[in-house]
């Protein structure tokens, strides 16, 4: 259940995958919008982007939580390598951070109101709040970001399972 020096703990790794998965589901969102909502997806997929969003931020929070309780138990990192695998490490726990909440100010901004899982939040007001919907509009172009940081980690986990041949992959496999 808990992290270990040899490998992540049943909660880490329920956390990590369910997270990759909901991520996923979310970027199918950037195919609609090249397909301009013509798509099967957009027709699907795509109206639980909020829902999906706002379960994404309770989970951030609990799996930086978590992590935090976790960091004595995990192996830490050496080498030249360690200020860069800290530093992305923050980045991508940013961008999950910040990716939900500038979808929330984005909507609140518009005046669209919160609707999660089919249940009213936050009534539609229809009026622009300029400073939320400004800060809200920071969602695409983060969008971005975090798909960048998304690839670079699977690269470096791929680089540290095929060509360091590590037990990095491995730890995080179970």
């Amino acid at each position: 259940m808990f992290d270990s020096k040899s490998r992540y703990g049943a909660i880490t790794r329920l956390l990590h995958r369910s997270m990759a998965v909901l991520i996923l589901w979310q970027f199918l969102k950037l195919g609609d919008r090249i397909a301009d909502g013509e798509h099967w997806v957009g027709r699907t997929l795509v109206p639980w982007h909020i829902s999906i969003g706002a379960l994404l931020l309770v989970l951030v929070v609990l799996r930086m939580l978590w992590a935090l309780g976790q960091r004595h138990r995990r192996p830490p990192h050496q080498g030249p390598g360690a200020p860069l695998v800290k530093g992305g490490h923050f980045l991508l726990y940013a961008g999950m951070l910040l990716m939900p909440l500038s979808g929330l100010l984005l909507m609140l901004g518009k005046g669209y109101g919160l609707k999660v899982f089919g249940v009213q939040l936050v009534a539609r007001s229809g009026l622009e709040t300029g400073w939320l919907a400004a800060l809200g509009s920071l969602h695409a172009p983060l969008a971005w970001l975090l798909l960048a940081l998304i690839l670079g980690h699977v690269g470096a986990a791929l680089f540290h399972h095929l060509v360091k041949d590590d037990d990095t992959l491995r730890r995080m496999a179970g």
